[in-house]
């Protein structure tokens, strides 16, 4: 404190003591100036060389001491200048600790806020434009084969009443297609603007785990896929939506069915390892490289060429990006580690998972 009183009464880093300070020198170098000047006889004379002798040293003096603050003001304009012609990169050199510069630091913290919010911004309509194309590319596909085959029925091109029943049939599952890719748009929508509130209630995770497991089961084994489970005996209580967390496991296991191997085998299994329930879905599938491992969480990001499933439509590359969303706002993490073609995507609950020795 009293190191900071110096400095400020010294006029250091306080430029109107320093301005102070200079007009004082100018005034005392200029009055002496004025009295080793010469006099004359002439009372008129005399005062125009006093104040000439006076004014012209108390100028040049304040001009000499001042310099230096004048072209940092030029440099602040010229600063402020550039940033305001949209050059946000800018920064001006924050050469003094006085109040000039708090301006020039202010200018500069100025200028990366605004770069800042007009990527932001970028980013964000870019984001916009990336999920139109996206919507637009999975609306198309579907869209085109519905209209190809009511184009036949339409025409009574078909050869007999099988052949009729297959159109409308595969008429039927682009429509489910197109219903599912909406759905998962307006869920994935909800999830990322906020505008969801969980309504959440304890659930015991193990046997929410066996009912799921349950009602995949006719489609696994329609796939020639085999659930495994490694569940514990006893309740593992967990504070979540629970209609949130079994559309993000519902999601995680739809995603191994269409992308393991036929015949394979699905693992889930869930346990209790610090107050965090971590829920693990396993499966073989084709190796993918590093850079698709990144992505896989991406909205419509599609790793690969998945299976055709029985009684599952093919999706729009968002199953992932729900599931992370959902872990997210549960304060919890999803992730994934490859390996040589054996995926792990992990399901972290990071709050309220309770013992099974607690109430």
């Amino acid at each position: 404190m009293k190191n900071r009183r110096q400095v400020r009464m010294s006029g250091t880093h306080n430029m109107r003591i320093r301005l102070i300070l200079f007009i004082y020198i100018s005034i005392v170098f200029g009055i002496g100036v004025s009295a080793v000047v010469p006099r004359t006889t002439i009372y008129f004379l005399d005062l125009v060389i006093v104040i000439l002798s006076f004014a012209i040293p108390s100028f040049c003096v304040f001009f000499l001491l001042t310099r230096n603050i004048i072209r940092y003001v030029f440099k602040l304009t010229a600063g402020l200048g550039i940033i305001a012609q949209g050059n946000l990169n800018y920064r001006i050199m924050e050469l003094r600790k006085d109040e000039l510069g708090g301006i020039a630091s202010n200018i500069n913290s100025m200028a990366e806020k605004l770069e800042t919010q007009i990527n932001r911004e970028r980013q964000l309509e870019q984001a916009k434009l990336e999920l139109i194309t996206g919507v637009s590319h999975d609306l198309r596909t579907p869209l085109t084969s519905i209209i190809g085959y009511l184009d036949l029925l339409k025409d009574k091109a078909y050869l007999d009443q099988e052949e009729h029943d297959r159109f409308i049939g595969n008429t039927y599952n682009k429509a489910l297609q197109i219903k599912l890719l909406i759905d998962d748009l307006f869920e994935y929508t909800r999830l990322t603007t906020h505008e969801l509130q969980l309504q959440t209630t304890t659930v015991d995770l193990g046997e929410m785990l066996r009912q799921l497991l349950v009602e995949m089961e006719p489609i696994a084994k329609e796939n020639q896929v085999h659930l495994e489970a490694n569940l514990p005996t006893t309740p593992l209580l967990t504070e979540i939506d629970p209609d949130m967390i079994k559309r993000a496991i519902d999601n995680l296991l739809i995603n191994a069915l269409k992308f393991s191997l036929k015949p394979g085998v699905i693992q889930v299994s869930l346990r209790l390892q610090k107050d965090t329930a971590r829920i693990c879905v396993e499966n073989d599938g084709d190796p993918i490289t590093e850079e698709q491992q990144r992505q896989l969480f991406e909205r419509f990001y599609k790793a690969g060429h998945s299976q055709s499933l029985d009684h599952i439509p093919a999706g729009a590359g968002l199953g992932l990006s729900i599931a992370r969303s959902i872990a997210n706002l549960h304060h919890g993490e999803l992730e994934c580690e490859h390996s040589g073609g054996h995926f792990t995507f992990q399901l972290s609950l990071l709050q309220g998972a309770i013992p099974p020795n607690k109430p």
